[in-house]
């Protein structure tokens, strides 16, 4: 799309005029880019020598890298900073984009729980209310985390009777997460923080006593933000007790692969347990019954054939939206007690 058709679309005609001759320089065309390390590494895949000139590149904090990333950045920005309309195309846009904005309420407990942004707020501010009518209090605001701004508030869970909120952050754009647990009267953290999460959410017990989650292996050090994840285990963890004391719910060593997200059903009664393998949208489901000590897991749905969504159960009868004969989805039930195809059955086509 070119720069007149964006801002045409953006801030119509009166923004269309200031695009003519400016003050700045034009961009430079044909910039002079810097050359990057190399290496003369060369694999061998199973007798196929696969050359790697760039394997430097992977170590993004050599100072090599860093110098080749800051003389990259210099020509980016000197472009960027020469093209006439950018300064009209940046006043318009923030004018657009300046409104008060609410998120829909959600209602735990006796308690709402909603997001806020005055207008320009790099984040949205958590609100709580016990009433709609009532004047909301600020539960978390994530723009005061960080100082410069790289602490993102990521995902926020709270307890079925609204007391508690469990709140993932992460750092300067990393897909690791921390967790903590704020006390939603007094608006202060527990001692409770998980590390080394990532892509997974929480799910509360209904006693409000702790929740599920799934969480890799500590990296080596120097390895968080390069080695590979694999090997993710679903945990329960207990409040007020360290990370260390969590219990093991279910880990596959033999498919490293396999991430796990823990769900508990609205009666209290099992833990649905949805396993991912890489981005598809395919999974197996595996279930807990929690009203049994030391209940196994069972597999339900042992395939990654089709994506089961898990919506809520009726006892031992769990609903599923699935895309499994039907493109454009239907909700099936499952009888634990029969849970052959056979007798699945269809509710909504």
């Amino acid at each position: 799309m070119s720069t007149t058709r964006l801002v045409a679309g953006l801030a119509g005609a009166v923004v269309i005029m200031s695009l003519g001759k400016s003050s700045a320089s034009e961009p430079n065309p044909n910039p002079m880019y810097p050359q990057p390390p190399r290496s003369d590494t060369i694999d061998d895949y199973h007798g196929v020598k696969v050359a790697d000139p760039y394997r430097p590149l992977e170590d993004p904090d050599s100072p090599e890298t860093r110098a080749w990333i800051e003389a990259e950045n210099k020509i980016t920005f000197d472009f960027l900073n020469a093209i006439p309309a950018r300064s009209a195309i940046k006043t318009r846009l923030t004018e657009l984009w300046d409104y008060e904005k609410f998120g829909i309420p959600a209602k735990e407990g006796d308690r709402y729980f909603y997001s806020h942004n005055t207008g320009l707020q790099n984040q949205s501010v958590i609100k709580t209310t016990k009433s709609l009518d009532a004047e909301p209090e600020t539960l978390l605001d994530p723009n005061t985390l960080s100082a410069k701004g790289t602490v993102a508030l990521t995902a926020l869970v709270p307890s079925d009777d609204g007391e508690l909120l469990a709140y993932g952050l992460a750092s300067a754009g990393s897909d690791w997460q921390e967790w903590k647990v704020r006390d939603v009267a007094k608006g202060q953290d527990l001692d409770d923080h998980l590390k080394w999460i990532k892509f997974s959410t929480a799910s509360w017990t209904k006693d409000g006593k702790g929740f599920y989650y799934g969480r890799f292996p500590e990296p080596k050090p120097g390895e968080d933000l390069k080695g590979a994840n694999y090997h993710q285990k679903l945990y329960y963890h207990q409040l007020g007790t360290l990370q260390t004391a969590d219990r093991l719910v279910y880990e596959r060593p033999d498919q490293k692969e396999w991430q796990f997200q823990g769900t508990v059903t609205d009666d209290g009664a099992y833990l649905i347990i949805t396993v991912a393998k890489g981005t598809d949208d395919k999974y197996r489901i595996l279930y807990q019954d929690l009203t049994k000590d030391a209940a196994p897991v069972v597999d339900l749905i042992d395939n990654f054939d089709h994506d089961y969504t898990f919506v809520d159960n009726d006892g031992p009868v769990f609903w599923f939206k699935t895309d499994n004969d039907a493109p454009r989805k239907r909700l099936i039930s499952i009888d634990t007690r029969q849970p052959e195809p056979e007798h699945w059955r269809e509710l909504i086509p």
